[in-house]
């Protein structure tokens, strides 16, 4: 196991090359660029065997990828904000076509005004198109979740396409200390892909056709049910990534600090290393508070959230996103998350950090305060009255 300094964007093109995918469609967006980059100069030193297509756009680059999956490659692409969009069309194929498509997205800003820098409200525009969605951390986790999305994605279980997102340049451009795995390690995590859904001569089927209301129904039925046991399929991933790298992950959330919290801060991305260093602060202070990160949106934590939240007296959602009209989409899904299993918990959405805003420590501490006061249900960090 090697020991880099390596970018976000670096260590999950180091990922996607342990993963030896078959096809690689590429366009470039920034900040992710620099994945797609990497990849095409380890295909031409060597390191990767892969068939690398640039091609002219990104509903393109989706489109390839869903044609080379379609045939039964192992497939990898990458994109950005309106390049998402711009795939938009393409995503719902890919998820009802049942194609393991492993993608990266830099989460960014959607214009206008155009801006270049991160916020998610990209990817979470995306939560229905029938996508795993994860969210990494740091570097070392987006390799490691670069792995773990084709163990996932391809199983026989889910075989569902997985979108992994990482922060636009808070973490896609940000260097950090990663360990990068072995080829031979790598090679014991992940078999080579393998799938009955596939055109073939030799076993003829009809894929991507047209489907009435009666029928259409129950593969819309699949998809769900698949994204479902998706669940148990990425506990069987990390206790798998466990034994055979030592690196442990806790699911689809991550929790901080939270089994005796009075107040608990949800979040997503890499501000929760913020929010944790806050909690631990305002520990020393004598205030009971924690912090839980949500490592995947879809398929939702419903259940291991709750769990977690049951005994706090308030909690809050901190993201970067707003569904306009209305509020956060992960304060929604969070708060249909507390009425399913009947808990009474005041929730607070703070919504912070779009294109690009700095989130302070001084932020976090009020927002920790605001949770324990009460405020308005929906809050902007940074936006007072006269602003409004």
């Amino acid at each position: 196991m090697a020991k880099k300094l390596l970018s976000g964007d670096e260590a999950f093109a180091e990922g996607v090359r342990l993963a030896r995918p078959e096809v690689i469609s590429a366009y470039p967006i920034t900040p992710q660029t620099i994945v797609v980059e990497r990849l095409s100069e380890m295909i031409e030193n060597g390191s990767l065997k892969s068939e690398f297509i640039h091609v002219e756009s990104e509903h393109s680059a989706l489109s390839c990828a869903i044609g080379a999956s379609a045939v039964g490659a192992r497939t990898f692409t990458a994109t950005s904000s309106q390049g998402l969009l711009y795939m938009a069309e393409c995503l719902p194929y890919a998820a009802g076509g049942r194609f393991p498509i492993v993608m990266m997205n830099a989460n960014r800003s959607t214009a206008l005004p155009w801006n270049i820098y991160g916020d998610q409200r990209d990817s979470i525009s995306q939560l229905d198109s029938g996508w795993i969605q994860a969210y990494a951390e740091n570097a070392q986790e987006s390799l490691d979740l670069a792995l773990m999305s084709y163990y996932i994605a391809e199983h026989k279980d889910v075989s569902t396409p997985f979108m992994v997102n990482l922060d636009g340049f808070v973490l896609t451009h940000t260097y950090e200390t990663v360990y990068v795995p072995s080829l031979k390690l790598a090679d014991a995590y992940l078999p080579p892909y393998e799938t009955e859904n596939k055109l073939d001569m030799d076993a003829p089927k009809n894929l991507a056709f047209s489907a009435g209301p009666k029928h259409n129904y129950i593969f819309k039925y699949k998809e769900h049910r698949a994204m479902l046991r998706a669940k148990d399929v990425i506990a069987e991933a990390e206790k798998r990534f466990y034994e055979i790298f030592g690196r442990q992950y806790t699911g689809l959330l991550e929790t901080y600090k939270t089994e005796d919290a009075d107040y608990i801060l949800i979040t997503i991305g890499s501000i929760a290393g913020l929010c944790r260093e806050i909690a631990d602060d305002l520990r020393f202070s004598g205030k009971k508070v924690g912090v839980v990160r949500l490592r995947y949106l879809r398929p939702f934590p419903t259940e291991e959230l709750t769990l977690k939240l049951k005994n706090a007296k308030a909690i809050g959602i901190l993201e970067k996103d707003i569904s306009f009209g209305n509020e956060g989409t992960v304060f929604t899904n969070v708060n249909s998350a507390l009425f399913q299993s009947g808990l009474n918990i005041p929730s607070y959405n703070f919504i912070g950090g779009l294109g690009g805003q700095n989130i302070s420590h001084e932020d976090i501490e009020e927002i920790f305060s605001l949770i324990e006061k009460g405020t308005e249900r929906v809050n902007f960090i940074g936006i007072g009255v006269s602003e409004e």
